[in-house]
Protein backbone atom coordinates (compact mmCIF):
# COMPACT_ATOMS: atom_id res chain seq x y z
CA UNK A 1 0.00 0.00 0.00
CA UNK A 2 1.06 3.57 -0.63
CA UNK A 3 0.33 6.63 1.44
CA UNK A 4 -1.72 9.48 0.01
CA UNK A 5 1.46 11.57 -0.03
CA UNK A 6 3.22 8.93 -2.14
CA UNK A 7 0.27 8.70 -4.53
CA UNK A 8 0.19 12.48 -4.88
CA UNK A 9 3.92 12.51 -5.66
CA UNK A 10 3.49 9.92 -8.42
CA UNK A 11 0.66 11.77 -10.13
CA UNK A 12 2.46 15.08 -9.69
CA UNK A 13 5.47 13.90 -11.70
CA UNK A 14 3.25 12.31 -14.38
CA UNK A 15 1.40 15.59 -14.92
CA UNK A 16 4.48 17.79 -14.55
CA UNK A 17 6.75 15.98 -17.05
CA UNK A 18 7.39 17.92 -20.24
CA UNK A 19 9.18 17.44 -23.56
CA UNK A 20 11.93 20.08 -23.31
CA UNK A 21 13.98 21.66 -26.10
CA UNK A 22 16.07 24.30 -24.30
CA UNK A 23 19.01 23.31 -22.10
CA UNK A 24 21.76 24.77 -19.97
CA UNK A 25 25.35 23.52 -20.37
CA UNK A 26 25.60 22.35 -16.72
CA UNK A 27 26.81 18.78 -16.34
CA UNK A 28 24.50 16.07 -15.03
CA UNK A 29 25.50 14.55 -11.65
CA UNK A 30 26.55 10.92 -11.97
CA UNK A 31 24.08 9.83 -9.29
CA UNK A 32 21.18 11.45 -11.12
CA UNK A 33 22.18 9.84 -14.40
CA UNK A 34 22.52 6.46 -12.71
CA UNK A 35 19.06 6.82 -11.18
CA UNK A 36 17.54 7.70 -14.56
CA UNK A 37 19.12 4.74 -16.33
CA UNK A 38 18.25 2.36 -13.50
CA UNK A 39 14.62 3.49 -13.68
CA UNK A 40 14.63 2.82 -17.42
CA UNK A 41 16.13 -0.62 -16.90
CA UNK A 42 13.37 -1.49 -14.43
CA UNK A 43 10.63 -0.90 -16.98
CA UNK A 44 8.26 -3.76 -17.76
CA UNK A 45 9.09 -5.77 -20.87
CA UNK A 46 7.11 -8.49 -22.61
CA UNK A 47 8.64 -11.90 -21.92
CA UNK A 48 11.17 -10.04 -19.71
CA UNK A 49 13.19 -9.60 -22.92
CA UNK A 50 14.68 -6.22 -21.84
CA UNK A 51 15.44 -5.29 -25.47
CA UNK A 52 16.96 -1.88 -24.72
CA UNK A 53 20.47 -0.45 -24.83
CA UNK A 54 21.51 3.12 -24.04
CA UNK A 55 24.26 4.97 -25.92
CA UNK A 56 25.55 7.97 -23.96
CA UNK A 57 26.50 10.66 -26.51
CA UNK A 58 28.68 13.40 -25.04
CA UNK A 59 30.98 14.04 -28.03
CA UNK A 60 30.40 17.49 -29.54
CA UNK A 61 31.32 16.14 -32.96
CA UNK A 62 28.76 13.34 -32.76
CA UNK A 63 26.10 15.70 -31.40
CA UNK A 64 26.72 18.04 -34.33
CA UNK A 65 26.18 15.15 -36.74
CA UNK A 66 23.03 14.00 -34.96
CA UNK A 67 21.72 17.58 -35.01
CA UNK A 68 22.41 17.68 -38.76
CA UNK A 69 20.39 14.47 -39.23
CA UNK A 70 17.48 15.89 -37.21
CA UNK A 71 17.49 19.25 -39.00
CA UNK A 72 17.68 17.57 -42.41
CA UNK A 73 14.54 15.60 -41.63
CA UNK A 74 12.82 18.64 -40.10
CA UNK A 75 13.30 20.58 -43.33
CA UNK A 76 12.11 17.58 -45.34
CA UNK A 77 8.94 17.32 -43.25
CA UNK A 78 8.15 21.01 -43.70
CA UNK A 79 7.10 20.26 -47.28
CA UNK A 80 3.93 18.66 -45.92
CA UNK A 81 2.76 22.12 -44.83
CA UNK A 82 3.80 24.06 -47.94
CA UNK A 83 0.17 24.57 -48.97
CA UNK A 84 -0.37 26.45 -45.71
CA UNK A 85 2.38 29.05 -45.46
CA UNK A 86 1.38 30.07 -41.96
CA UNK A 87 1.56 26.52 -40.67
CA UNK A 88 4.83 25.85 -42.52
CA UNK A 89 6.46 28.91 -40.93
CA UNK A 90 5.02 27.92 -37.56
CA UNK A 91 6.47 24.43 -37.92
CA UNK A 92 9.93 25.66 -38.90
CA UNK A 93 10.00 28.08 -35.95
CA UNK A 94 9.26 25.35 -33.43
CA UNK A 95 12.39 24.40 -31.53
CA UNK A 96 12.23 20.65 -32.05
CA UNK A 97 15.66 19.54 -30.96
CA UNK A 98 18.26 20.60 -28.42
CA UNK A 99 20.98 18.09 -29.28
CA UNK A 100 23.74 20.66 -29.52
CA UNK A 101 22.64 22.49 -26.34
CA UNK A 102 22.17 19.57 -23.98
CA UNK A 103 25.25 18.11 -22.25
CA UNK A 104 24.02 14.58 -23.00
CA UNK A 105 21.99 12.80 -25.63
CA UNK A 106 20.91 9.22 -24.93
CA UNK A 107 20.20 7.04 -27.93
CA UNK A 108 17.75 4.36 -26.77
CA UNK A 109 17.86 1.29 -28.98
CA UNK A 110 15.84 -1.90 -29.35
CA UNK A 111 17.34 -5.29 -30.11
CA UNK A 112 14.68 -7.48 -31.79
CA UNK A 113 16.89 -10.55 -31.43
CA UNK A 114 17.30 -10.35 -27.67
CA UNK A 115 15.98 -13.47 -26.00
CA UNK A 116 16.30 -15.54 -29.15
CA UNK A 117 13.65 -16.50 -31.66
CA UNK A 118 11.04 -17.56 -29.09
CA UNK A 119 10.21 -14.85 -26.57
CA UNK A 120 7.02 -15.20 -24.56
CA UNK A 121 4.51 -12.75 -26.03
CA UNK A 122 6.67 -11.51 -28.90
CA UNK A 123 5.90 -14.58 -31.00
CA UNK A 124 2.29 -13.42 -31.21
CA UNK A 125 2.88 -9.66 -31.38
CA UNK A 126 6.35 -8.86 -32.80
CA UNK A 127 6.18 -5.13 -32.02
CA UNK A 128 6.11 -5.82 -28.28
CA UNK A 129 9.88 -5.32 -28.26
CA UNK A 130 9.33 -1.72 -29.42
CA UNK A 131 6.51 -1.26 -26.93
CA UNK A 132 8.75 -2.53 -24.13
CA UNK A 133 11.46 -0.06 -25.14
CA UNK A 134 8.88 2.75 -25.02
CA UNK A 135 8.12 1.76 -21.43
CA UNK A 136 11.82 2.18 -20.60
CA UNK A 137 11.79 5.63 -22.19
CA UNK A 138 8.76 6.65 -20.15
CA UNK A 139 10.41 5.48 -16.91
CA UNK A 140 13.56 7.40 -17.84
CA UNK A 141 11.56 10.54 -18.56
CA UNK A 142 9.68 10.45 -15.27
CA UNK A 143 12.91 9.79 -13.35
CA UNK A 144 14.57 12.76 -15.07
CA UNK A 145 11.69 14.98 -13.95
CA UNK A 146 12.06 13.76 -10.35
CA UNK A 147 15.82 14.48 -10.51
CA UNK A 148 15.09 18.07 -11.54
CA UNK A 149 16.35 17.47 -15.07
CA UNK A 150 14.72 18.20 -18.41
CA UNK A 151 14.40 15.67 -21.21
CA UNK A 152 13.34 15.95 -24.83
CA UNK A 153 12.52 13.30 -27.42
CA UNK A 154 14.06 14.07 -30.82
CA UNK A 155 11.66 12.36 -33.20
CA UNK A 156 12.81 13.66 -36.58
CA UNK A 157 15.64 11.66 -38.16
CA UNK A 158 16.27 8.85 -40.58
CA UNK A 159 17.22 5.76 -38.61
CA UNK A 160 19.98 4.83 -41.02
CA UNK A 161 21.61 8.25 -40.46
CA UNK A 162 21.71 7.57 -36.71
CA UNK A 163 23.00 4.03 -37.27
CA UNK A 164 25.82 5.39 -39.43
CA UNK A 165 26.74 8.18 -37.00
CA UNK A 166 26.73 5.99 -33.86
CA UNK A 167 27.96 2.82 -35.61
CA UNK A 168 24.86 0.86 -34.62
CA UNK A 169 24.53 -2.64 -36.15
CA UNK A 170 21.92 -2.87 -38.93
CA UNK A 171 19.58 -5.15 -36.95
CA UNK A 172 19.42 -2.76 -33.97
CA UNK A 173 16.65 -0.17 -34.05
CA UNK A 174 17.53 3.36 -32.79
CA UNK A 175 14.13 4.06 -31.25
CA UNK A 176 14.77 7.46 -29.70
CA UNK A 177 17.27 10.26 -29.20
CA UNK A 178 16.65 11.71 -25.75
CA UNK A 179 18.32 15.02 -24.90
CA UNK A 180 18.99 15.48 -21.18
CA UNK A 181 20.11 18.39 -19.03
CA UNK A 182 19.07 21.25 -16.82
CA UNK A 183 16.84 24.02 -18.12
CA UNK A 184 15.79 27.47 -17.00
CA UNK A 185 12.39 27.09 -18.62
CA UNK A 186 10.13 24.20 -17.59
CA UNK A 187 6.64 25.07 -18.93
CA UNK A 188 3.36 24.29 -17.22
CA UNK A 189 1.91 22.92 -20.46
CA UNK A 190 3.35 20.99 -23.43
CA UNK A 191 5.19 23.16 -25.96
CA UNK A 192 2.91 22.16 -28.83
CA UNK A 193 -0.11 23.11 -26.74
CA UNK A 194 1.17 26.55 -25.73
CA UNK A 195 2.26 27.24 -29.32
CA UNK A 196 -1.31 26.47 -30.49
CA UNK A 197 -0.14 23.56 -32.64
CA UNK A 198 -2.42 21.07 -30.89
CA UNK A 199 -4.55 20.85 -27.75
CA UNK A 200 -5.09 18.05 -25.25
CA UNK A 201 -8.09 15.97 -26.20
CA UNK A 202 -10.99 15.41 -23.83
CA UNK A 203 -10.52 12.00 -22.18
CA UNK A 204 -14.27 11.36 -22.19
CA UNK A 205 -14.24 11.47 -25.99
CA UNK A 206 -11.62 8.70 -26.08
CA UNK A 207 -13.45 6.20 -23.89
CA UNK A 208 -15.61 3.37 -25.22
CA UNK A 209 -17.36 0.56 -23.37
CA UNK A 210 -17.05 -3.09 -24.41
CA UNK A 211 -16.87 -2.32 -28.14
CA UNK A 212 -15.36 0.37 -30.36
CA UNK A 213 -17.62 3.39 -30.59
CA UNK A 214 -19.97 2.30 -27.81
CA UNK A 215 -20.46 4.66 -24.89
Amino acid sequence: MFTQEEKDALYKVIYKRRDIRTFLPDLIPEESLHNILKAAHHAPSVGFMQPWNFIMVTSDELKERLAWAADKERRALAIHYEDDQGKEEHFLKLKIQGIKESPLTICVTCDPTRGGSHVLGRNSIPETDQLSTACAIQNMWLAACVEGLAMGWVSFYKKQDVRDILEIPPHIDPVALMTVGYTDHYPDKPILETSKWEERKNLDHLLFENKWGYK
